[in-house]
């Protein structure tokens, strides 16, 4: 039973991890290309979110096809941040960064509370459910993770296929000798800030389809913790390798709830978010360019 009860979670966390692993690689692509490290980066998720919310509520949009309109709008969003504040910071200290990206994220959630207000939301998609006999699984969580696989797969085929790709990744490899070799890096900076910001706020509607009820402008805070710990497993700096990570620290989330279940007294939730920075800790210790890493 406890076995049946144990794959059945795993199966679960298999399918959350994908959108774990999705949502983190818009943070991971920054950092990549800007070296920005944005802990503002919940806050996208949850503007992902309350776009899904108000096209389904209000217009009757199916959140799939939501998924285009907000990373349209992450667009847009990063974008106007990188020309009106990232950019004058590109050679500033990390701390300067830092703030900057705070400020976004407390602007973020300060804005939207100003328009839907700071009650818990959600929606309810129903598209039927699968059967698996050890665990039942909602198709709207399939198709989440359905959807994750594929914008992964979309962006790793950008990234080696095309022009705007290459010229990325040469950033990565050296700014300077990109931009004798004439790529535009100022342009692969916005560009990639964008990117980032995008896949961000895409994956916010994504998530959605595991949070019916959990819908609000402070929701941000827990899922940018979960992906510096996901960032930290695929390599910091991989958007590949934060999906992979994310994969794996939805197997560790869901797997370790069902261990710590068992233990009389304790929080189960609790106790794995605990286990989840214990695991951060000891990575960075032992492999600090993380453990998927090339390096």
């Amino acid at each position: 039973m406890l076995f049946e009860q144990l794959i059945g979670n795993l199966i679960q966390g298999l399918v959350l991890g994908a959108v774990y692993g999705m949502a983190t690689m818009g943070l991971s692509l920054i950092f990549g290309v800007l070296k920005v490290v944005n802990v503002g980066h919940g806050a996208f998720i949850m503007v992902g979110a309350f776009i899904a919310l108000w096209l389904f509520s209000v217009l009757g949009i199916n959140p799939i096809l939501a998924i285009p309109v907000a990373f349209a709008f992450g667009l847009g969003l990063g974008l106007f941040f990188y020309f009106t504040t990232i950019k004058r910071l590109i050679k500033a200290p990390e701390l300067a960064t830092l703030l900057a990206t705070f400020s976004i994220g407390v602007l973020l959630q300060e804005f939207v509370k100003q328009i839907f207000g700071s009650e818990f939301r959600g929606y309810n998609w129903e598209v039927g459910k699968i059967d698996l006999a050890i665990t039942v699984l909602p198709m709207s969580k399939l198709y989440a993770c359905l959807g994750s696989i594929l914008i992964a797969v979309i962006l790793y085929i950008w990234f080696k296929k095309t022009r705007a790709g290459t010229a990325m990744r040469s950033v990565v490899e050296d700014s300077e000798g990109a931009r004798v070799c004439g790529v535009n890096v100022d342009g692969v900076y916005a560009g990639s800030f964008a990117l980032g910001i995008g896949l961000t706020v895409a994956s916010g509607v994504l998530l959605t389809m595991f949070i019916p009820v959990g819908i609000n402008p402070y929701m941000g805070g827990g899922y940018t913790l979960k992906a510096f710990v996901i960032a930290v497993l695929g390599g910091l700096a991989s958007p590949y390798g934060a999906f992979f990570g994310g994969l794996i620290f939805g197997l560790i989330e869901n797997g370790s709830y069902t261990l710590f279940a068992l233990i009389p007294g304790v929080e189960p939730f609790a106790l794995t978010r605990f286990f989840s920075f214990l695991m951060l800790l000891i990575i960075l210790l032992i492999r600090p360019t993380g453990l998927l890493s090339e390096k």
